[in-house]
């Protein structure tokens, strides 16, 4: 973290305090944006691969996919002196309200392609491939996000403060048995 520090103290006064300010919804957006590229490189690797005809459930799965690691980092890094649940029940809400957002991710995808005919043969492929990464990964990205912050902070980590934030040290072994640790 001493990295972070470094970039803070390198910031206009101003902009630090507004950064530290909000540094949970900056963690969010930063597990977000993880989670964004896993959801894009899964999506495309599926969509060209096994899953051609099927643009909407190579996004599921793709979601699917970067849901898991958004619950980890979200809880262990986001949202890490948030809780006020069991940790059952909170990784229970968090994937219920994640797969509402999988929902709502889905949304702009199927209405480009089924409401809109946004796809071959009626469109051309590159019209095709622009239409799915705006619909899909703009648009519905943006709406699934801004449903799963109010969310999250809302049922799944709803009290702040509730887990005490841990500060790390180093703690230095001795090199020989007669030595004391530093």
């Amino acid at each position: 973290m001493a990295g972070i520090h470094t970039l803070l103290r390198l910031l206009p006064a101003p902009l630090r305090s507004v950064l530290i300010k909000h540094r949970e919804m900056l963690k969010f957006a930063v597990v977000g944006g993880t989670c964004f590229v896993i959801t894009t490189v899964v999506n495309y690797a599926l969509k060209l691969t096994v899953l051609r005809n099927n643009p909407v459930t190579a996004l599921i799965l793709a979601v699917l996919v970067a849901t898991v690691v958004s619950y980890v980092l979200s809880r262990e890094w986001s949202f890490r002196t948030r809780g006020g649940r069991e940790r059952q029940h909170e990784a229970a809400l968090f994937f219920l309200i994640s797969g509402i957002s999988v929902g709502l991710n889905s949304v702009p995808l199927a209405i480009s392609h089924y409401l809109l005919d946004l796809r071959t043969p009626d469109v051309g492929v590159v019209t095709q491939e622009i239409a799915d990464f705006v619909s899909s990964m703009i648009l519905g990205t943006l709406v699934a996000m801004v449903f799963r912050w109010w969310a999250f902070k809302k049922w799944v980590f709803p009290q702040a403060d509730a887990r005490p934030r841990v500060v790390r040290t180093a703690v230095v072994e001795p090199d020989e048995p007669g030595e004391q640790a530093a």
